[in-house]
């Protein structure tokens, strides 16, 4: 898979954008993702990602990661069906407040790096499709995120 990092803020470490990557590579062989499918990562601050949150959710207040997938569709939306197209597959976006991510990591008591790679990995389940609108969901989804982090052993 490949993955375009995107630091808004300046302040990420190539030590843990390279863990992220690290991760997000073993997420998606764990999915089954095509190598050659595309997300991007973008780390903003929590003015920006209260914006984002805004527009798009409705909700005037930060958050701590947003996914935007690209293989979702939309009603009355066409769907463009060209298999003799070499275009790789684009799963998405995902945007991730880092003040959010380090308020959390405190609350929650473990490593900054392990709330960034938990927020990555529910990002990209996102994109994948998977959610917790009901409780169902949410259960297979919380546990699919810790059982990617514990193999990876990114554990609390």
């Amino acid at each position: 898979m490949n993955i375009d990092f995107q630091d808004n803020t300046q302040n990420m470490d190539k030590e843990i954008i390279d863990l992220l990557e690290r991760l997000l590579q073993f997420a998606a062989e764990k999915e089954n993702i095509n190598e050659e499918a595309e997300i991007s990562i973008n780390f903003v601050t929590n003015k920006e990602i209260q914006e984002i949150n805004r527009d798009y959710r409705g909700k005037d207040t930060p958050t701590d990661v947003i996914s935007f997938a690209m293989q979702e569709s939309v009603e009355g939306e066409l769907e463009i069906i060209d298999e003799d197209m070499d275009i790789p597959e684009t799963l998405g976006d995902i945007i991730i407040s880092i003040e959010k991510a380090k308020e959390q990591a405190e609350e929650y008591n473990h490593s900054y790096e392990r709330e960034l790679g938990f927020l990555a990995v529910h990002g990209l389940l996102h994109l994948l499709g998977y959610d917790h609108m009901n409780e169902q969901d949410e259960k297979k989804m919380f546990a699919r995120q810790e059982e990617i982090l514990g193999e990876f052993g990114l554990e609390r």
